[in-house]
């Protein structure tokens, strides 16, 4: 994954921790499906206020 221009490489178990307005993206570099857990916390939690910089699926407006 990439956070704030940073590579972190991570495998199974691991756990990472990305500070408020961190840019990020994760991308799965092996070969088998990556399942991964996103926890969000604090008082709102919805996505309308996601700011894509680059998106690779067409979802950047």
């Amino acid at each position: 994954m990439v956070v704030d221009a940073s590579e972190v490489y991570l495998k199974a178990g691991d756990a990472v921790d990305i500070p408020i307005g961190s840019a990020h993206r994760i991308m799965n570099t092996g070969t088998e499906n990556l399942v991964f857990i996103e926890i969000q916390t604090g008082d709102y939690l919805g996505e309308d206020d996601i700011e894509r910089l680059q998106d690779d699926y067409g979802r950047v407006h």
